[in-house]
């Protein structure tokens, strides 16, 4: 098994060098705090110079997110590979699940890193830019199936809706360290698939004011 940390919103290990290295400054981030933690302290503790550090990486924030472009690629490619036969919405919940499955022996580190992107206020903010381009990719994949512009209203909406149900399992699952993040994605991709509407009523509803 290859070695090092599952990227953001995708549980495969990373083995490259820019994998090492967002490995490296995860592990920083975690045990000094992120503001704490200088560029020079990473390539300190990677054991390269800060001018070769900055030719992985353009800023401190994207360490944190690791090798975002490759794990575009593979939410890509395994939405490529869905039969035409199935559903949209199931085409989403199994590339979902599988896009964020995490190794067992990873799964903490993968905690430590979704803890920083989802609790560190300048990585909050640098998110929502990262954030629209794997909407985009939703969003291409629903645009071909519904024969629609990507850039519509429908695919825009379903993609704010699939990186929603993302976003909420893993905030369930860093507040529960006993819960299953592939239970959650199912649960949650269910719910986007059928619909509120389909949600069984558990609490009478409240009675109109007047």
């Amino acid at each position: 098994m290859t070695t090092g940390r599952p990227g953001p919103l995708g549980g495969r290990p990373a083995a490259t060098t820019r994998g090492r290295l967002s490995a490296v400054a995860i592990d920083l981030f975690t045990t000094r705090g992120f503001d704490e933690t200088s560029v020079d302290d990473i390539a300190s503790a990677a054991g390269i110079a800060r001018r070769t550090l900055f030719r992985y990486y353009p800023s401190k924030n994207s360490l944190a997110w690791g090798e975002f472009d490759e794990h575009l690629q593979g939410l890509r490619a395994l939405l490529a590979a869905t039969p035409v036969d199935t559903p949209l919405g199931e085409s989403l919940i199994n590339a979902l699940v599988q896009f964020n499955e995490v190794p067992h022996d990873l799964l903490e580190q993968h905690r430590s890193r979704m803890a920083l992107l989802l609790g560190v206020p300048a990585l909050q903010a640098h998110s929502m830019i990262m954030y629209a381009d794997w909407r985009q990719v939703i969003a291409e994949h629903c645009a071909s199936r519904l024969d629609v512009d990507a850039d519509g209203h429908l695919p825009q909406t379903i993609a704010w809706m699939t990186l929603g149900t993302a976003l909420a399992a893993y905030d369930q699952w860093l507040i529960d360290p006993t819960s299953d993040l592939t239970e959650l994605l199912q649960i949650g991709g269910r719910a986007l698939v059928d619909g509120v509407g389909s949600l069984a009523t558990t609490r009478s509803p409240e009675p109109l004011r007047s």
